[in-house]
Protein backbone atom coordinates (compact mmCIF):
# COMPACT_ATOMS: atom_id res chain seq x y z
CA UNK A 1 0.00 0.00 0.00
CA UNK A 2 2.34 2.80 -1.15
CA UNK A 3 1.91 6.38 -0.02
CA UNK A 4 2.73 8.56 -3.01
CA UNK A 5 3.49 11.78 -1.13
CA UNK A 6 6.41 13.83 -2.40
CA UNK A 7 7.14 15.59 0.88
CA UNK A 8 10.86 16.28 0.94
CA UNK A 9 12.97 14.91 3.78
CA UNK A 10 14.31 17.23 6.45
CA UNK A 11 17.81 16.11 5.50
CA UNK A 12 19.55 13.34 3.60
CA UNK A 13 21.11 11.58 6.60
CA UNK A 14 19.65 8.24 5.50
CA UNK A 15 19.26 9.06 1.81
CA UNK A 16 18.73 5.89 -0.20
CA UNK A 17 18.87 3.57 2.82
CA UNK A 18 16.28 0.81 2.95
CA UNK A 19 14.64 0.99 6.35
CA UNK A 20 12.02 -1.45 7.61
CA UNK A 21 9.93 -0.40 10.59
CA UNK A 22 8.65 -3.63 12.12
CA UNK A 23 5.48 -2.99 14.10
CA UNK A 24 3.61 0.26 13.54
CA UNK A 25 1.30 -0.21 16.50
CA UNK A 26 -0.91 2.42 18.10
CA UNK A 27 1.35 3.81 20.82
CA UNK A 28 3.58 6.23 18.92
CA UNK A 29 6.92 4.43 18.67
CA UNK A 30 6.38 2.96 15.21
CA UNK A 31 4.99 6.23 13.92
CA UNK A 32 7.95 8.11 15.40
CA UNK A 33 10.50 5.79 13.80
CA UNK A 34 8.79 5.84 10.39
CA UNK A 35 8.50 9.62 10.41
CA UNK A 36 12.12 10.06 11.53
CA UNK A 37 13.60 7.93 8.75
CA UNK A 38 11.22 9.12 6.01
CA UNK A 39 12.00 12.77 6.69
CA UNK A 40 15.71 12.02 6.43
CA UNK A 41 15.62 10.48 2.99
CA UNK A 42 15.28 6.76 3.70
CA UNK A 43 13.15 4.37 1.67
CA UNK A 44 10.82 3.36 4.49
CA UNK A 45 8.68 0.26 4.59
CA UNK A 46 6.33 -0.24 7.52
CA UNK A 47 5.24 -3.81 8.20
CA UNK A 48 2.72 -5.01 10.76
CA UNK A 49 0.58 -8.10 11.28
CA UNK A 50 -2.46 -5.89 11.96
CA UNK A 51 -4.72 -4.60 9.20
CA UNK A 52 -5.08 -1.05 7.93
CA UNK A 53 -8.42 -0.83 9.74
CA UNK A 54 -6.84 -1.77 13.05
CA UNK A 55 -3.98 0.69 12.51
CA UNK A 56 -6.06 3.57 11.15
CA UNK A 57 -4.96 6.22 13.73
CA UNK A 58 -1.27 5.49 13.12
CA UNK A 59 -1.71 5.47 9.36
CA UNK A 60 -3.40 8.85 9.57
CA UNK A 61 -0.41 10.19 11.55
CA UNK A 62 1.91 9.21 8.68
CA UNK A 63 -0.22 10.71 5.92
CA UNK A 64 1.87 12.86 3.59
CA UNK A 65 5.09 10.90 4.02
CA UNK A 66 6.69 8.67 1.39
CA UNK A 67 6.19 5.38 3.22
CA UNK A 68 5.28 1.96 1.84
CA UNK A 69 2.96 -0.14 4.01
CA UNK A 70 2.92 -3.95 4.07
CA UNK A 71 0.15 -4.76 6.53
CA UNK A 72 -1.66 -7.90 7.59
CA UNK A 73 1.60 -9.90 7.73
CA UNK A 74 5.35 -9.68 7.16
CA UNK A 75 7.29 -10.23 3.92
CA UNK A 76 10.70 -11.88 4.00
CA UNK A 77 12.19 -9.40 1.52
CA UNK A 78 11.47 -6.46 3.82
CA UNK A 79 14.04 -7.95 6.18
CA UNK A 80 16.60 -9.59 3.90
CA UNK A 81 16.95 -6.44 1.74
CA UNK A 82 16.93 -3.86 4.56
CA UNK A 83 19.89 -1.76 5.62
CA UNK A 84 18.21 -0.89 8.94
CA UNK A 85 15.37 -2.59 10.81
CA UNK A 86 13.68 -0.61 13.58
CA UNK A 87 11.89 -3.14 15.77
CA UNK A 88 8.82 -2.44 17.89
CA UNK A 89 8.93 -3.39 21.59
CA UNK A 90 5.94 -5.66 20.90
CA UNK A 91 8.15 -7.96 18.79
CA UNK A 92 9.61 -10.83 20.82
CA UNK A 93 13.41 -11.26 20.87
CA UNK A 94 13.23 -14.61 19.08
CA UNK A 95 11.42 -13.26 16.00
CA UNK A 96 12.56 -15.20 12.92
CA UNK A 97 12.21 -12.06 10.80
CA UNK A 98 14.66 -10.14 12.99
CA UNK A 99 17.01 -13.11 12.77
CA UNK A 100 16.78 -12.97 8.96
CA UNK A 101 17.61 -9.27 8.94
CA UNK A 102 20.55 -9.76 11.26
CA UNK A 103 21.90 -12.61 9.12
CA UNK A 104 21.57 -10.40 6.02
CA UNK A 105 23.72 -7.73 7.70
CA UNK A 106 21.06 -5.18 8.62
CA UNK A 107 21.51 -2.87 11.57
CA UNK A 108 18.91 -3.74 14.23
CA UNK A 109 17.66 -0.82 16.27
CA UNK A 110 14.52 0.60 17.88
CA UNK A 111 12.80 3.95 18.22
CA UNK A 112 13.92 4.27 21.85
CA UNK A 113 17.52 3.25 21.17
CA UNK A 114 17.80 5.85 18.44
CA UNK A 115 16.38 8.52 20.70
CA UNK A 116 18.72 7.65 23.59
CA UNK A 117 21.73 7.82 21.27
CA UNK A 118 20.71 11.20 19.82
CA UNK A 119 19.17 13.06 22.77
CA UNK A 120 21.39 15.96 23.98
CA UNK A 121 19.37 16.58 27.17
CA UNK A 122 19.49 14.73 30.50
CA UNK A 123 17.00 11.85 30.64
CA UNK A 124 14.92 10.66 33.56
CA UNK A 125 13.91 7.06 32.88
CA UNK A 126 11.02 5.48 34.79
CA UNK A 127 10.26 1.78 34.94
CA UNK A 128 8.51 -0.75 37.15
CA UNK A 129 5.85 -3.42 36.94
CA UNK A 130 3.17 -0.93 38.05
CA UNK A 131 2.97 2.84 38.39
CA UNK A 132 5.26 3.76 35.48
CA UNK A 133 2.86 6.06 33.66
CA UNK A 134 1.64 7.96 36.71
CA UNK A 135 5.20 8.42 37.99
CA UNK A 136 6.42 9.51 34.55
CA UNK A 137 3.60 12.00 34.00
CA UNK A 138 3.92 13.45 37.50
CA UNK A 139 7.71 13.78 37.22
CA UNK A 140 7.18 15.60 33.93
CA UNK A 141 4.56 17.89 35.50
CA UNK A 142 6.86 18.75 38.40
CA UNK A 143 9.91 19.37 36.22
CA UNK A 144 7.80 21.40 33.78
CA UNK A 145 7.14 23.97 36.49
CA UNK A 146 10.88 24.54 36.88
CA UNK A 147 12.36 24.18 33.36
CA UNK A 148 11.58 23.05 29.81
CA UNK A 149 10.59 19.38 30.06
CA UNK A 150 9.09 16.78 27.73
CA UNK A 151 7.42 13.45 28.52
CA UNK A 152 7.54 10.49 26.14
CA UNK A 153 8.26 6.79 25.74
CA UNK A 154 5.98 3.91 26.61
CA UNK A 155 3.42 6.42 27.91
CA UNK A 156 2.36 6.79 24.25
CA UNK A 157 4.50 9.47 22.62
CA UNK A 158 7.67 9.43 20.54
CA UNK A 159 10.13 12.33 20.55
CA UNK A 160 12.44 10.79 17.97
CA UNK A 161 11.47 13.10 15.13
CA UNK A 162 11.75 16.10 17.49
CA UNK A 163 15.17 15.18 18.83
CA UNK A 164 17.09 17.78 16.81
CA UNK A 165 14.96 20.52 18.40
CA UNK A 166 15.72 19.40 21.96
CA UNK A 167 18.24 21.57 23.81
CA UNK A 168 20.68 20.57 26.57
CA UNK A 169 18.81 22.84 29.02
CA UNK A 170 15.70 20.64 28.82
CA UNK A 171 14.92 17.52 30.82
CA UNK A 172 13.31 14.51 29.15
CA UNK A 173 11.17 12.07 31.15
CA UNK A 174 10.73 8.65 29.56
CA UNK A 175 8.50 5.78 30.60
CA UNK A 176 10.50 2.66 29.76
CA UNK A 177 8.94 -0.79 29.40
CA UNK A 178 10.81 -4.03 30.02
CA UNK A 179 10.93 -4.64 26.26
CA UNK A 180 12.42 -1.21 25.58
CA UNK A 181 14.97 -1.78 28.33
CA UNK A 182 15.82 -5.20 26.92
CA UNK A 183 16.76 -3.48 23.64
CA UNK A 184 18.79 -0.74 25.38
CA UNK A 185 21.43 -3.32 26.27
CA UNK A 186 22.48 -3.24 22.59
CA UNK A 187 23.71 0.34 22.94
CA UNK A 188 24.78 0.11 26.61
CA UNK A 189 22.92 3.24 27.65
CA UNK A 190 21.03 4.03 30.86
CA UNK A 191 19.25 7.26 31.82
CA UNK A 192 20.97 9.94 33.89
CA UNK A 193 18.27 9.47 36.53
CA UNK A 194 16.81 5.96 36.74
CA UNK A 195 13.53 5.58 38.69
CA UNK A 196 12.23 2.12 39.62
CA UNK A 197 8.75 1.94 41.14
CA UNK A 198 8.47 -1.80 41.92
CA UNK A 199 8.98 -5.27 40.48
CA UNK A 200 6.43 -8.07 40.30
CA UNK A 201 5.64 -10.85 37.86
CA UNK A 202 4.64 -9.48 34.46
CA UNK A 203 5.23 -10.01 30.73
CA UNK A 204 6.55 -13.53 31.22
CA UNK A 205 4.93 -14.40 27.88
CA UNK A 206 7.35 -11.93 26.21
CA UNK A 207 10.51 -12.54 28.25
CA UNK A 208 10.13 -16.27 28.82
CA UNK A 209 11.01 -16.20 32.52
CA UNK A 210 10.92 -13.97 35.58
CA UNK A 211 14.73 -13.96 35.58
CA UNK A 212 14.83 -12.52 32.05
CA UNK A 213 12.14 -9.96 32.90
CA UNK A 214 14.04 -8.70 35.94
CA UNK A 215 17.30 -8.69 34.01
CA UNK A 216 15.75 -6.47 31.35
CA UNK A 217 14.42 -4.07 33.99
CA UNK A 218 17.91 -3.74 35.51
CA UNK A 219 19.17 -2.24 32.26
CA UNK A 220 17.69 1.07 33.44
CA UNK A 221 20.70 1.44 35.74
CA UNK A 222 23.11 -1.24 34.49
CA UNK A 223 25.05 1.22 32.30
CA UNK A 224 24.92 4.30 34.54
CA UNK A 225 28.02 6.35 35.25
CA UNK A 226 29.31 7.66 38.62
CA UNK A 227 27.56 11.02 38.11
CA UNK A 228 24.16 9.41 37.55
CA UNK A 229 21.37 8.78 40.07
CA UNK A 230 19.17 5.76 40.83
CA UNK A 231 15.86 6.46 42.62
CA UNK A 232 14.74 3.14 44.10
CA UNK A 233 11.75 1.89 46.09
CA UNK A 234 12.99 0.85 49.53
CA UNK A 235 9.65 -0.89 50.19
CA UNK A 236 10.18 -3.39 47.35
CA UNK A 237 12.30 -6.39 48.36
CA UNK A 238 13.76 -6.82 44.87
CA UNK A 239 14.27 -3.18 43.95
CA UNK A 240 16.08 -2.15 47.12
CA UNK A 241 18.84 -4.68 46.35
CA UNK A 242 19.61 -2.82 43.11
CA UNK A 243 21.48 -0.09 44.98
CA UNK A 244 24.52 -2.32 44.65
CA UNK A 245 24.12 -2.47 40.87
CA UNK A 246 24.91 1.14 39.91
CA UNK A 247 28.08 3.20 40.30
CA UNK A 248 25.91 6.30 40.65
CA UNK A 249 24.24 7.95 43.63
CA UNK A 250 21.32 6.03 45.13
CA UNK A 251 18.24 7.74 46.60
CA UNK A 252 15.74 5.45 48.34
CA UNK A 253 12.07 6.34 48.86
CA UNK A 254 9.50 4.75 51.16
CA UNK A 255 5.75 5.06 51.70
CA UNK A 256 5.98 2.92 54.86
CA UNK A 257 8.70 4.24 57.13
CA UNK A 258 11.00 7.17 57.83
CA UNK A 259 14.51 7.05 56.46
CA UNK A 260 17.69 8.57 57.83
CA UNK A 261 18.58 9.44 54.22
CA UNK A 262 16.08 9.47 51.40
CA UNK A 263 12.49 10.49 50.69
CA UNK A 264 9.49 9.25 52.68
CA UNK A 265 5.91 9.93 53.70
CA UNK A 266 5.02 11.20 57.15
CA UNK A 267 1.28 11.67 57.68
CA UNK A 268 0.10 14.31 55.22
CA UNK A 269 3.67 15.32 54.53
CA UNK A 270 6.45 14.31 52.20
CA UNK A 271 9.93 14.50 53.72
CA UNK A 272 13.21 14.94 51.88
CA UNK A 273 16.30 13.96 53.88
CA UNK A 274 19.06 14.45 51.38
CA UNK A 275 22.66 15.44 51.94
CA UNK A 276 22.20 16.26 55.62
CA UNK A 277 19.25 18.60 54.98
CA UNK A 278 15.57 17.99 55.78
CA UNK A 279 12.66 19.56 53.90
CA UNK A 280 8.93 18.90 54.26
CA UNK A 281 6.13 19.30 51.70
CA UNK A 282 2.40 19.21 52.46
CA UNK A 283 0.65 16.64 50.26
CA UNK A 284 -2.76 16.71 51.98
CA UNK A 285 -4.34 18.02 48.75
CA UNK A 286 -3.05 15.10 46.67
CA UNK A 287 -5.77 13.84 44.30
CA UNK A 288 -4.32 10.35 43.78
CA UNK A 289 -5.79 7.51 45.86
CA UNK A 290 -4.02 4.57 47.44
CA UNK A 291 -0.69 3.65 49.00
CA UNK A 292 0.62 2.61 45.60
CA UNK A 293 0.01 6.12 44.28
CA UNK A 294 1.68 7.61 47.35
CA UNK A 295 4.70 5.53 46.39
CA UNK A 296 4.49 6.88 42.82
CA UNK A 297 4.37 10.43 44.17
CA UNK A 298 7.46 9.81 46.31
CA UNK A 299 9.34 8.40 43.31
CA UNK A 300 8.52 11.37 41.08
CA UNK A 301 9.25 13.88 43.85
CA UNK A 302 12.61 12.26 44.63
CA UNK A 303 13.67 12.38 40.98
CA UNK A 304 12.67 16.03 40.70
CA UNK A 305 14.41 17.04 43.94
CA UNK A 306 17.75 15.43 43.02
CA UNK A 307 17.54 17.41 39.77
CA UNK A 308 17.22 20.63 41.76
CA UNK A 309 13.49 21.40 41.67
CA UNK A 310 12.64 23.36 44.86
CA UNK A 311 10.52 21.51 47.41
CA UNK A 312 7.62 24.07 47.36
CA UNK A 313 7.34 23.71 43.58
CA UNK A 314 7.12 19.94 43.98
CA UNK A 315 4.29 20.33 46.50
CA UNK A 316 2.31 22.62 44.18
CA UNK A 317 2.63 20.20 41.27
CA UNK A 318 1.50 17.22 43.38
CA UNK A 319 -1.62 19.09 44.53
CA UNK A 320 -2.55 19.98 40.94
CA UNK A 321 -1.95 16.55 39.42
CA UNK A 322 -5.03 14.49 38.46
CA UNK A 323 -5.25 10.74 37.86
CA UNK A 324 -4.29 9.70 34.35
CA UNK A 325 -6.92 8.12 32.11
CA UNK A 326 -7.53 4.44 32.88
CA UNK A 327 -5.54 4.59 36.13
CA UNK A 328 -7.91 4.77 39.11
CA UNK A 329 -9.72 7.45 37.14
CA UNK A 330 -13.10 8.53 38.57
CA UNK A 331 -15.26 8.87 35.47
CA UNK A 332 -18.76 9.55 36.79
CA UNK A 333 -21.57 8.99 39.27
CA UNK A 334 -25.05 7.49 39.18
CA UNK A 335 -27.39 7.44 42.16
CA UNK A 336 -24.57 7.99 44.64
CA UNK A 337 -22.40 5.28 43.04
CA UNK A 338 -18.90 6.27 41.88
CA UNK A 339 -17.63 4.65 38.66
CA UNK A 340 -13.83 4.25 38.51
CA UNK A 341 -11.86 3.25 35.42
CA UNK A 342 -8.67 1.37 36.30
CA UNK A 343 -8.39 -0.52 33.01
CA UNK A 344 -4.59 -0.17 33.11
CA UNK A 345 -4.54 -2.68 35.99
CA UNK A 346 -3.50 -5.62 33.80
CA UNK A 347 -1.85 -7.70 36.55
CA UNK A 348 -3.28 -9.20 39.75
CA UNK A 349 -1.07 -7.03 41.95
CA UNK A 350 -2.22 -3.88 40.17
CA UNK A 351 -5.82 -4.87 40.88
CA UNK A 352 -4.91 -5.48 44.54
CA UNK A 353 -3.56 -1.94 44.79
CA UNK A 354 -6.78 -0.56 43.32
CA UNK A 355 -8.98 -2.58 45.67
CA UNK A 356 -6.99 -1.38 48.67
CA UNK A 357 -7.32 2.26 47.59
CA UNK A 358 -11.01 2.43 48.59
CA UNK A 359 -12.69 2.35 51.99
CA UNK A 360 -16.12 2.25 50.29
CA UNK A 361 -17.86 -1.04 49.35
CA UNK A 362 -16.60 -2.21 45.96
CA UNK A 363 -18.35 -3.89 43.05
CA UNK A 364 -15.44 -5.12 40.96
CA UNK A 365 -15.21 -6.02 37.28
CA UNK A 366 -12.38 -8.55 36.84
CA UNK A 367 -11.00 -11.05 34.34
CA UNK A 368 -9.60 -10.98 30.83
CA UNK A 369 -6.68 -12.27 28.80
CA UNK A 370 -4.54 -14.87 30.56
CA UNK A 371 -0.91 -13.74 30.87
CA UNK A 372 -0.23 -16.79 33.05
CA UNK A 373 0.36 -14.77 36.18
CA UNK A 374 -0.78 -16.29 39.50
CA UNK A 375 -4.07 -14.56 40.45
CA UNK A 376 -3.90 -15.68 44.11
CA UNK A 377 -3.10 -12.19 45.54
CA UNK A 378 -6.06 -10.68 43.71
CA UNK A 379 -8.34 -13.53 44.80
CA UNK A 380 -7.37 -12.90 48.44
CA UNK A 381 -8.02 -9.17 48.05
CA UNK A 382 -11.43 -9.86 46.48
CA UNK A 383 -12.43 -12.15 49.33
CA UNK A 384 -11.24 -9.63 51.91
CA UNK A 385 -12.49 -6.33 50.53
CA UNK A 386 -14.96 -6.70 47.66
CA UNK A 387 -18.75 -6.66 48.10
CA UNK A 388 -19.49 -8.23 44.71
CA UNK A 389 -17.46 -9.20 41.65
CA UNK A 390 -18.51 -9.56 38.02
CA UNK A 391 -16.19 -11.83 36.05
CA UNK A 392 -15.65 -11.59 32.30
CA UNK A 393 -13.23 -12.81 29.67
CA UNK A 394 -11.21 -15.98 29.20
CA UNK A 395 -10.09 -16.20 32.85
CA UNK A 396 -13.60 -15.80 34.29
CA UNK A 397 -14.20 -19.49 34.91
CA UNK A 398 -10.86 -20.05 36.63
CA UNK A 399 -11.33 -16.95 38.79
CA UNK A 400 -14.82 -18.06 39.80
CA UNK A 401 -13.48 -21.41 40.97
CA UNK A 402 -10.63 -19.73 42.86
CA UNK A 403 -12.91 -17.21 44.61
CA UNK A 404 -15.50 -19.82 45.61
CA UNK A 405 -19.08 -19.06 46.57
CA UNK A 406 -18.91 -18.00 50.22
CA UNK A 407 -17.83 -14.39 49.82
CA UNK A 408 -18.32 -12.15 47.89
CA UNK A 409 -21.28 -12.28 45.50
CA UNK A 410 -19.94 -13.58 42.16
CA UNK A 411 -21.62 -13.17 38.77
CA UNK A 412 -20.43 -14.17 35.29
CA UNK A 413 -21.01 -11.83 32.36
CA UNK A 414 -21.58 -12.85 28.76
CA UNK A 415 -19.55 -9.95 27.38
CA UNK A 416 -17.97 -6.73 28.58
CA UNK A 417 -21.04 -4.52 28.21
CA UNK A 418 -23.01 -7.10 30.18
CA UNK A 419 -20.33 -6.96 32.89
CA UNK A 420 -20.75 -3.20 33.28
CA UNK A 421 -24.53 -3.51 33.38
CA UNK A 422 -24.38 -6.27 36.01
CA UNK A 423 -21.91 -4.30 38.16
CA UNK A 424 -24.11 -1.19 38.03
CA UNK A 425 -27.16 -3.26 39.04
CA UNK A 426 -25.33 -4.73 42.03
CA UNK A 427 -24.11 -1.35 43.32
CA UNK A 428 -25.95 0.74 45.92
CA UNK A 429 -25.55 4.35 47.04
CA UNK A 430 -22.10 4.83 48.55
CA UNK A 431 -20.55 1.96 46.57
CA UNK A 432 -17.79 2.08 43.97
CA UNK A 433 -18.05 0.27 40.64
CA UNK A 434 -14.41 -0.46 39.94
CA UNK A 435 -13.04 -1.65 36.61
CA UNK A 436 -9.74 -3.17 37.69
CA UNK A 437 -9.57 -6.50 35.92
CA UNK A 438 -6.11 -7.72 36.95
CA UNK A 439 -5.71 -9.04 33.40
CA UNK A 440 -4.83 -7.76 29.93
CA UNK A 441 -7.59 -6.82 27.51
CA UNK A 442 -6.51 -8.73 24.41
CA UNK A 443 -9.23 -11.40 24.58
CA UNK A 444 -11.87 -8.69 24.04
CA UNK A 445 -10.12 -5.46 22.97
CA UNK A 446 -7.06 -4.20 21.14
CA UNK A 447 -5.72 -2.56 24.29
CA UNK A 448 -6.64 -1.44 27.80
CA UNK A 449 -7.54 2.07 26.59
CA UNK A 450 -10.27 0.65 24.37
CA UNK A 451 -11.59 -1.36 27.32
CA UNK A 452 -11.61 1.70 29.56
CA UNK A 453 -13.48 3.77 26.99
CA UNK A 454 -16.08 1.03 26.58
CA UNK A 455 -16.57 1.03 30.36
CA UNK A 456 -17.21 4.77 30.25
CA UNK A 457 -19.55 4.46 27.26
CA UNK A 458 -21.73 1.71 28.73
CA UNK A 459 -21.88 3.39 32.15
CA UNK A 460 -22.99 6.64 30.49
CA UNK A 461 -25.71 4.76 28.62
CA UNK A 462 -26.89 3.45 31.99
CA UNK A 463 -27.33 7.00 33.26
CA UNK A 464 -23.91 7.79 34.74
CA UNK A 465 -23.20 11.52 34.89
CA UNK A 466 -19.62 12.06 33.69
CA UNK A 467 -17.34 13.95 36.05
CA UNK A 468 -15.99 17.23 34.76
CA UNK A 469 -12.25 17.42 34.14
CA UNK A 470 -10.20 20.02 35.93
Amino acid sequence: MPNTSTESPARGLYAGKAVTVMGLGLFGGGVGAARYFARRGARVTVTDTKSSRELAPSLKALKGLAVTFHLGGHRTGDFTRADIVAVSPAVKPDSPYVALARKAGATITSEMNLFMELCPAPVVGVTGSNGKSTTTALAGAILGRDRPARVAGNIGKSLLDEVEGIGPDETIVLELSSAQLHALARIRRSPHVAVVTNISENHIDWHGSMYSYVSAKRNILRFQKPGDVAVLNADDAEVRTWRRRTPGRVVLFSARRARAEGVFADGAGLVFRLGGREERVDISRMQLRGRHNLSNVLAAAAAARVLGVPAPVIGEAIAAFRPLPHRLEPVGERGGVLFVNDSKATTPLAACAAIDAFAEPIVLIAGGYDKHIDPAPMVRAIRRRVKAVVLVGETAEALQKAIGNRRPVVERAGDFADAVRRAAALARRGDVVLLSTGHASWDMFDNYEQRGEEFRRVATELGMTPLQAG
